[in-house]
């Protein structure tokens, strides 16, 4: 008997158990996909939460009354940071030295704070700091706060690129 054209190119017909095999795989390779997309999302995560935005809402508030309060001092604070090298000057509006402030500076990954590190400058004069510092090279923000008796009277954030 002679087979015709038709009949030899039917394969195995597809039956309800095929399509669902075909639909239980598909779903099932975009479940596991998903899944260690998600881990490795959630378990890599550093960047900035808010718990609360009301209470962030409330700290702008006092941010914003901080810099207008600094403004108005015209304090002339400058930093200098390169190699290995990192100096501070702080001068008042009638360029003056300022003296009696308690200095704090951190280096802010922008988009991992478990790479932020903290610089620790000594005072070398009024006014003056210094610290030996050698930063990992990326982009940073450089945070600088000068505070007397626990208050904070600047605040100075400057991206920064190391080499």
């Amino acid at each position: 008997m002679a087979m015709t054209s038709d009949q030899s190119t039917r394969g195995n017909p597809i039956t309800g158990r095929t399509v669902l095999a075909c639909f239980l795989g598909f779903f099932g390779i975009v479940f596991v996909a998903n899944f260690f997309l998600v881990r490795a999302a959630v378990t890599s995560f550093g960047g900035v939460e808010t718990a609360s935005s009301y209470q962030a809402g409330l700290e702008f508030t006092r941010e914003s009354a901080a810099a207008q309060a600094q403004d108005a001092r015209h304090w002339q604070v400058a930093a200098h940071l390169a190699g290995g090298e990192f100096d501070v000057s702080a001068r008042d509006a009638a360029g003056q030295p300022l003296t009696g402030l308690d200095i704090a500076v951190r280096l802010h990954h922008p988009t991992d704070r478990r790479l932020d590190q903290v610089i620790e400058p000594e005072r070398t004069g009024a006014g003056q700091w210094h610290a030996d510092t050698t930063p990992p090279p990326g982009q940073w923000d450089l945070v600088i706060e000068l505070s007397r008796d626990g208050e904070r009277l600047f605040r100075s954030s400057n991206r920064v690129v190391t080499r």
